[in-house]
């Protein structure tokens, strides 16, 4: 049977991810912090059109504001470089140096993520790229060496290369796959302010916030990925970067509460911030949660999703 020719070009839609719940532990030799956290993918997502060349990376970006609510056209083009600083053009070429790819690729990507906002908008571009790539050449490269290529790329991206729901612990590469128990639709809302992850950990580490409590919030999590997840017992475990917001800790609880009375619940911040979700009940209509809502903060709904990218082959060889 002959096997059909790669395509000439491919369009990915690359999900977004929340942390459901994330406990943040002490740090290791290699300077990383240990993580306990559930991964979940949802429906915002950016898309990559990527289509083959026969050498070099080229990469355009575009951007648009799919917020419900309010003005996201600064935070969407804030922090999103287009030159050989986007992690999809490394991600690209280093996916064809391992696998032995001779030709490129010309990339044209469509920013709706927010960027540097917890939502792994960056990794999931970055994953994206490295499934573009297998899917315009078809290398002999396994998944587990693509998971082992995202982890060196950033600690979100082996997640994001797999989506769903997953327990993500070490860094967030060594991933569980769990089942939600049932879809849920969430509001997540866009601070003007950005909390620096670096700096997040740097306050943990020095603070030890939160660290006494890590060995509880382990056992926990890791009870939790034996059967299928309950959204409710995943919220409870909490967020430890919810602890060391320092100047923004009153305008983060101020934008729970507004959520909270527009009608969301299970209210937490998504990574190290600064994006807060909240859980809207399956009764709830989202337009009358949104009209409820007071602040200019941008709003995003979305589903959760079982996957992390969705693919379109769009022209054969």
């Amino acid at each position: 049977m002959t096997r059909p020719a790669p395509p000439r070009a491919v369009e990915i839609e690359a999900h977004a991810k929340l942390n459901l719940g994330l406990a943040v532990g002490p740090e290791r030799a290699d300077g990383f912090h240990e993580i306990a956290t559930i991964f979940q993918s949802i429906t915002l997502a950016d898309t990559l059109l990527a289509t083959r060349t026969r050498r070099g990376f080229r990469l355009r970006v575009r951007h648009e504001d799919v917020s419900l609510r309010g003005r996201a056209g600064r935070a969407l083009r804030a922090h999103v470089p287009s030159g050989d600083g986007n992690l999809v053009l490394r991600a690209a070429r280093r996916m064809a140096e391992r696998a032995g790819i001779d030709g490129g690729a010309s990339f044209v990507l469509t920013k709706r993520i927010p960027a540097r906002a917890g939502l792994g908008g960056a990794s999931a571009d970055a994953a994206a790229a490295i499934a573009a790539m297998a899917a315009l050449y078809r290398p002999r490269f396994s998944p587990a060496a693509r998971q082992a290529l995202g982890a060196e790329l950033g600690s979100d991206v082996p997640f994001a290369l797999r989506g769903g729901t997953a327990v993500g612990l070490g860094r967030g590469e060594r991933l569980k796959r769990v089942e939600l128990d049932k879809p849920f639709r969430a509001i997540v809302a866009l601070p003007p302010w950005r909390v620096p992850t670096a700096w997040a950990y740097e306050q943990i580490s020095r603070t030890k916030y939160g660290l006494t409590a890590w060995p509880t919030k382990l056992r926990s999590l890791q009870s939790l990925g034996r059967k299928r997840l309950n959204l409710s017992r995943a919220l409870r475990l909490g967020n430890t970067f919810e602890g060391v917001l320092g100047s923004k800790r009153e305008e983060f609880r101020s934008l729970c509460e507004r959520l909270r009375a527009a009608g969301a619940t299970g209210v937490r911040m998504t990574g190290s911030g600064s994006a807060v979700f909240g859980i809207l009940a399956p009764s709830a209509l989202a337009d009358e949660v949104v009209g409820r809502f007071t602040g200019r903060e941008p709003l995003y709904l979305a589903n959760s999703s079982r996957v992390g990218l969705k693919f379109r082959l769009l022209s054969q060889s």
